[in-house]
């Protein structure tokens, strides 16, 4: 199993105390000197959120995961590194703008987001089903079974669901908007008082 590339820069607090400026600027060196020889093939960084800490990554297609801290961060950079390359460095600035439309999100003044979406990590009739999520206005939610129907197989409700559970890019496709036909939450990768925050915060926003 391959082991992703941490901080690069990490390994050099162990060795003595440094200065956190000089810290930085090595950090940013080493990789911007990664991007100029094109070895970072998956970018990440965390951020704070009202959810709790969100890993990002991306690749030169877009936007590809965003983990909750309940999904074990290492554990899904050890993923990423197994499913798409080994080439994986810790890169903020690479993910400026999704930390940026992520902070207006949760600050509540963000409706909808425009960042470029790498799917590589599903397929099937779940991409056609993340496809649709979008669709579904901020402040409002959709059914499992309408979801099906939109997705163009009205039987697959299950499938939905399963989709959903799965999907790598949560919160900027907005599965927590899809709901049981009771209006119960059903599951939600990052736990249902995340759904339930998120669901919250848009029925604020949307007043």
């Amino acid at each position: 199993m391959s082991t992703p590339q941490a901080d690069p820069t990490a390994f050099l607090a162990g060795l003595y105390d440094p200065d956190p400026l000089a810290l930085s600027r090595l950090r940013d060196s080493l990789v911007g000197a990664a991007a100029a020889a094109d070895l970072i093939d998956v970018a990440y960084r965390t951020i704070d959120s009202p959810v709790g800490t969100l890993l990002l990554a991306a690749t030169e297609q877009g936007l590809v995961r965003v983990a909750f801290d309940l999904e074990d961060h290492d554990l899904v950079l050890v993923g990423l590194a197994d499913k798409i390359s080994p080439r994986v460095l810790l890169a903020p600035k690479r993910l400026e703008d999704a930390t940026r439309q992520l902070s207006e999100y949760f600050e509540g003044g963000r409706t909808t987001f425009s960042l470029p979406l790498d799917f590589r990590l599903t397929t099937g009739f779940r991409r056609a089903v993340l496809a649709h999520l979008p669709a579904i206005a901020y402040g409002h939610t959709e059914s499992y079974s309408q979801v099906a129907l939109a997705a163009g197989s009205p039987r697959a409700v299950r499938a939905v669901g399963t989709a959903c559970a799965t999907n790598p890019i949560p919160v900027v496709v907005p599965c927590h908007r899809v709901v049981r036909s009771d209006g119960s939450f059903g599951g939600y990768r990052g736990g249902p008082a995340a759904k339930s925050l998120l669901l919250e915060l848009e029925r604020t926003g949307a007043r």
